[in-house]
């Protein structure tokens, strides 16, 4: 009699082939366990491709390209087995060995993907014709669909980011455009100012040819509140704008925005800010305001640096904004981090006005989001580069070190969304509601990695051993996972959320292009950091950016900053301009600054950016 089988499943597991013979392969996973997969002779294979890309189809030279060295997902059927699992494989996707996954990060994949994402964005929301932000719908369909009538100012905002952030890494004047319409939508529709304070309101419902502007949140958690993570993102994308063109209106919004996190949401006496005012009274300890009352949270914290300010630091240089980011981070390594004698390798992320954790809040609890604990690693990191105080690189370095074990899945690749901040039986973080991996995290995972391998480089090539060769294998890992799986091939963009295996999870919100949760913002920070930080830093290789200044452009002392990132001291340096297609000799190539002619016109501004010789600096 044959073996019963009594149950069965599908599933994916990842990692380095080992070895081929026949129609088997071992693969090391990325937790380190090997899996023998079985190949049938209806198992398919394809490359990895980039969105916008064709299919690959390499069926015919599987066994070929199956050589030691190769990262590979397989996903199909899996059988009991008194060894272990049996794994077959219905589809392999190649992703490459070591020199192929080089050719992926140096080839501008990022720029390609950005380009992509912009150009789906733009036609969903505005068509092919001009761009009329009155069209723009906050919920977006899997295809682009516009199911709704609302217009929330921080959706706008991010899209406004990514289209900035594709200009500044295509030079496509059509993404600018985009842009600058949109900031200045923002300025007209949704935002109050009283006296030298700028507030934005939560949205716009545009119905039946009327409007009704929403001033405070309409989303769950921040019902009837003004969140300090809402007036965040409303200037992720104007800071990026004003970084390009310099537009004066853009930075007295952002000054004005400044002005109400320190007048309202600022704690003056034990540091950091409130994360919600009442709409009414404007304070933080109205009853009113529920279990949001005198609290303080990662957001309202943290995401100053990410969503604007750092990129307000690089457009103006000003010490003010170097003495904010200092606040933040040094709020962040000072209450975030548990210390507690058997505390969780997780930060806390919810507090009481008086800094004690609040692990009884909503829907977080006890409970440790994984992209938020990433996000810290490499925007601390990054503020390392340029203050270097030393408790920023090794909260980052804890974080970097402990992550893989507690939020990566280490057969199938990928990072885990929600877990339980303390560990349960036998040691496990416990998944809270699902195995659910979310694009969100997988951005704060590549970035995390690729950030820390290229500043701890020193000048190099990023190399594939030791502590840095470590952090890029994660990086790669991420990459691979990202890549493989959330791209929609089919329909554009990338999906929301894909179950473990790598399936995409269509339902809820979580089908949706465009919800309050995901707009244009993540996705184009991840392929303009990762372009950044994986040409420059990690491969030593050049990086071209475009800057459209406007005629009365607004940067102090008339230069425009063109440093893409905040990156360490002396890593790189500016190797050309041309200003409207010719070579232009008045700049500082340390520095990174530019000074610009007198014109009438918005000027086209072309910087080649490159590494240092780290002979040269000695």
């Amino acid at each position: 009699m044959p073996a019963e089988i009594d149950f069965t499943f599908s599933d994916l597991v990842g990692g380095y082939v080992e070895s081929a013979r026949g129609n088997t392969f071992v693969l090391r996973t990325f937790g380190g366990r090997p899996r023998t997969v079985w190949l049938t002779d209806t198992t398919t294979a394809q490359w990895l491709r980039n969105l916008g890309e064709p299919y690959r189809d390499e069926t015919g030279r599987l066994r070929e390209l199956l050589r030691p060295g190769v990262l590979v997902f397989s996903y199909g059927p899996v059988y009991p087995d008194d060894e272990g699992p049996r794994f077959q494989a219905d589809r392999v996707v190649l992703v490459g060995d070591a020199e192929d996954l080089r050719r992926y990060e140096t080839s501008g994949w990022w720029s390609h993907q950005l380009r992509e994402l912009a150009t789906f964005y733009r036609t969903a929301q505005f068509g092919r014709g001009p761009v009329d932000f009155a069209r723009y719908r906050t919920v977006l369909g899997a295809g682009g669909g516009k199911p709704d009538e609302v217009q929330e100012t921080d959706t706008i905002s991010r899209l406004v980011y990514g289209m900035a952030s594709a200009y500044l890494l295509t030079g496509d004047e059509d993404f600018l455009d985009v842009a600058d319409r949109g900031s200045h939508y923002l300025h007209d529709h949704l935002r109050f100012a009283d006296e030298d304070v700028v507030y934005w309101y939560h949205g716009l419902e545009r119905r039946d040819g009327t409007e009704r502007k929403l001033f405070a949140s309409e989303f769950g958690d921040d019902y009837r509140a003004i969140p300090a993570y809402e007036q965040i993102y409303a200037l992720v994308g104007l800071t990026q704008t004003y970084r390009v063109t310099g537009d004066p209106t853009l930075l007295a919004d952002i000054e004005g925005t400044l002005r109400l996190f320190d007048r309202y949401f600022a704690d003056h006496r034990l540091g950091g800010w409130y994360s919600h005012i009442h709409p009414v009274s404007l304070s933080p300890h109205d009853q009113e305001l529920g279990i949001n009352r005198s609290r303080k949270n990662w957001n309202s914290i943290g995401d100053h640096a990410p969503a604007y300010l750092f990129n307000l630091y690089l457009a103006t240089g000003e010490e003010r904004h170097l003495r904010m980011l200092e606040h933040v981070f040094d709020m962040i390594v000072t209450h975030l981090p548990d210390r507690s004698p058997d505390g969780s390798p997780f930060v806390d992320e919810r507090f009481h006005a008086d800094w004690t954790p609040d692990r009884a809040w909503g829907w977080q609890q006890d409970r440790a989001v994984v992209g938020h604990n990433l996000k810290i690693a490499w925007n601390l990191t990054r503020m390392a580069g340029v203050l270097p105080k030393p408790e920023y690189p090794a909260l980052a370095a804890r974080i970097a070190r402990t992550m893989p074990d507690l939020g990566r899945d280490p057969q199938r690749g990928g990072w885990y969304d929600l877990v339980q901040r303390m560990p349960g039986p036998g040691g496990r973080h416990d998944f809270v509601w699902h195995d659910r991996k979310a694009w969100w995290q997988q951005e704060q995972a590549i970035l995390a990695y690729l950030v820390l391998a290229g500043q701890r480089s020193g000048g190099r090539p990023a190399p594939d051993a030791g502590p840095d060769g470590a952090y890029l294998r994660h990086a790669r890992e991420a990459f691979a996972f990202y890549n493989a799986f959330f791209p929609d091939h089919d329909e554009g963009a990338v999906h929301f959320t894909v179950l473990a295996q790598g399936i995409p999870f269509l339902m809820g919100n979580e089908r949706l292009k465009g919800s309050h949760a995901m707009a244009m913002y993540h996705k184009a920070e991840l392929c303009y950091l990762a372009e950044v930080y994986g040409r420059l830093l990690v491969h030593g290789e050049p990086l071209t950016l475009w800057y459209a200044p406007r005629p009365d452009a607004s940067f102090p002392g008339g230069l425009l900053r063109v440093a893409p990132d905040v990156l360490p001291r002396g890593r790189v340096e500016l190797g050309e301009v041309r200003v409207d297609g010719a070579v232009w000799d008045d700049f500082d190539a340390e520095a990174m600054t530019v000074r610009l002619p007198r014109s009438e016109h918005r000027l086209s501004v072309r910087v080649s950016l490159r590494p240092t010789d780290p002979g040269e600096r000695g």
